[in-house]
Order: structure tokens, then C-alpha cells, then sequence
């Protein structure tokens, strides 16, 4: 009985002994943590998306606070919230437009097979057979990995087949563009409606012979635009959204339908004609003035 009285007694005081101990370790090498984490925190979208690039938004909050991320680096958190982040932080409220994704491909139903796939519905396993089941290898290939890497539900397959943004509901948080095997979605700004849907860089014959909807390359949209914010680049055309003004002429002129919004057949008629009397008026210009010069 006294054994068992005495066990007792040294585990109560080896209990003590590691609690104190413990109780002073924590003191003495407690890690003090910044208030102003918490208060970051609070102003993030708390979706743990991991469209920042951080492990989650706790990692976000502690990334920003070191200064090895910007206060805007949640996208979903808004402009009210950046800006809020910035008072913590002691900084000017960031300025810009709000941005959102923009899937570079349109082809779809347009895009030619090379075979059925029948395998996981994700776009990364596909890629896994022969490179995919499109004949076009910058094409979307619409098993929706973007779909399901989105938190915002801005994301969806659309009708055609291809992946697409409802812009009213995108925070620009790109998980959807890490998802993606492809890598079609781009950030663009929320205000400009002109947009290249393809990504193709293959030359023109190449990537005509591969999708009905695809860019060739042509430069009709670079001669025709008036701002020079269209140009082709490595097969494909490319739109300087800091000097698009969204006239729409590159949609009416491009012979793919691969610029969008597509321009209807009566919209493009009407500038074809529009046109025709343009250059007829130049001519008559021209000859008045060479027959005056004479």
C-alpha cells in the first residue's frame, strides 16, 4: 500500500516539475504574434482558394505582413478590403481597375477530335492520353478542371463546349488559370469587351485545318484597328487592352469569327459597305487631284 502511496506521490511531483517547466519554456520561447495578422485576416475573402499562391489565407495574412506580398494579393477580397489591408499596413490604398478571368479559346464543338475520351472527367487526366482527344493543342478541352477549381462559382462549361467566366461573379482569383493544363485563362480588365478567343499559334493553315473558329494569324484585325492595339504575335492576335478603346472593326473584319464579341453577318455587311464607299470617295479624291494637277 505504501508503494502505491509513494508512485503517487513522485508522479504528482515529476507532474509538477514538466508542468513548470513547460510553463516557463513557453514563456521564454514564445514566438510573439503581430496583432495586425488577425486584422489582415479578417479582411480577406477567407476562401482559402489558394489563388494567391499561399498556403490558404492564414499564409496569405502572414505573407503580407512580411512585405513578401502585396495588400492586393486576394483578389476576391475586393478593393475595399486591399484598401483596408493598406491602412493596417501603413500604406497608400492600391489604385486600378478590377480585373477578371478570360478563357482564351472558343472552339468547342469547332475544334476537331482526334478520338472519343472516355476516361476521369478532368482536363489534366485527358492530357494524359496522347496529349488529349483535340486535334488543336491549344485548345480547351472542356472536362471543366477550371469548373471545379473555382470557390465563386464563376466558372461553368458553356454551350459550345468550351470553359467561360460570368464576370459579374469572378474575383480574378486564377485558380481556375492553375487548374487549367492548357494554361488559356488570362487575367484582363472587368470594362474592356473585346477579346481574342484563341490561342492558337500554329500558322494559318495549320490552325484552320484543326478548329473552324481559329485564329489564323491574317493581321486583317491589326491593318484594320485605328488605335494599333491588336497585333499578331507568335501566329496569334493579341490585344494591348491599355489601348483597345473597343470599337469592335477587328471583329467586323476577322474572317474566323475568333475576336470577340463575333460581329453578326449584317454588322459585317454594313462595314463592308461602309468601306466600299469609303474607297470610292478616296479614289474620286484621288483622280479630282491628279486631273487638277494637269
Amino acid at each position: 500500500m505504501m508503494n502505491i502511496v509513494a508512485a503517487v506521490v513522485v508522479l504528482g511531483v515529476l507532474g509538477a516539475v514538466f508542468g513548470l517547466a513547460l510553463a516557463v519554456a513557453s514563456k521564454v520561447f514564445e514566438v510573439k504574434k503581430d496583432p495586425r495578422e488577425e486584422e489582415i485576416l479578417s479582411h480577406l475573402a477567407g476562401a482559402n482558394c489558394g489563388g494567391c499562391g499561399f498556403p490558404g489565407c492564414g499564409g496569405c495574412a502572414a505573407a503580407i505582413l512580411e512585405g513578401t506580398a502585396p495588400v492586393t494579393a486576394c483578389a476576391p477580397a475586393g478593393a475595399e478590403n486591399a484598401a483596408a489591408i493598406a491602412k493596417i499596413m501603413g500604406m497608400e490604398a492600391p489604385t486600378g481597375e478590377r480585373e477578371v478571368a478570360f478563357v482564351r479559346c472558343t472552339g468547342g464543338v469547332n475544334a476537331k477530335k482526334r478520338y472519343d475520351y472516355v476516361g476521369v472527367k478532368d482536363c489534366i487526366s485527358a492530357t494524359k492520353v496522347a496529349g488529349g482527344p483535340l486535334e488543336c493543342a491549344f485548345g480547351c478541352l472542356g472536362f471543366g478542371s477550371c469548373v471545379n477549381a473555382c470557390q465563386f462559382g464563376a466558372m461553368s462549361i458553356g454551350p459550345n463546349g468550351t470553359a467561360v467566366v460570368d464576370p459579374e461573379k469572378c474575383t480574378d482569383c486564377m485558380a481556375c488559370a492553375s487548374a487549367c493544363p492548357r494554361h488559356l485563362i488570362v487575367s484582363v480588365p472587368a470594362s474592356k469587351k473585346v477579346h481574342v478567343g484563341c490561342a492558337n499559334q500554329d500558322k494559318g493553315k495549320a490552325a484552320m485545318s484543326v478548329c473552324s473558329s481559329s485564329c489564323i494569324g491574317c493581321g486583317l484585325c491589326q491593318k484594320e484597328c485605328k488605335k494599333d492595339a491588336i497585333h499578331v504575335v507568335n501566329g496569334v492576335a493579341v490585344i494591348d487592352y491599355e489601348k483597345c478603346v473597343g470599337c469592335k472593326l477587328c471583329t467586323k473584319v476577322c474572317p474566323r469569327d475568333a475576336i470577340l464579341p463575333v460581329a453578326t453577318a449584317e454588322e459585317k455587311e454594313k462595314y463592308k459597305e461602309i468601306k466600299k464607299k469609303q474607297a470610292e470617295k478616296a479614289k474620286a479624291a484621288a483622280e479630282a487631284a491628279k486631273a487638277e494637277a494637269k
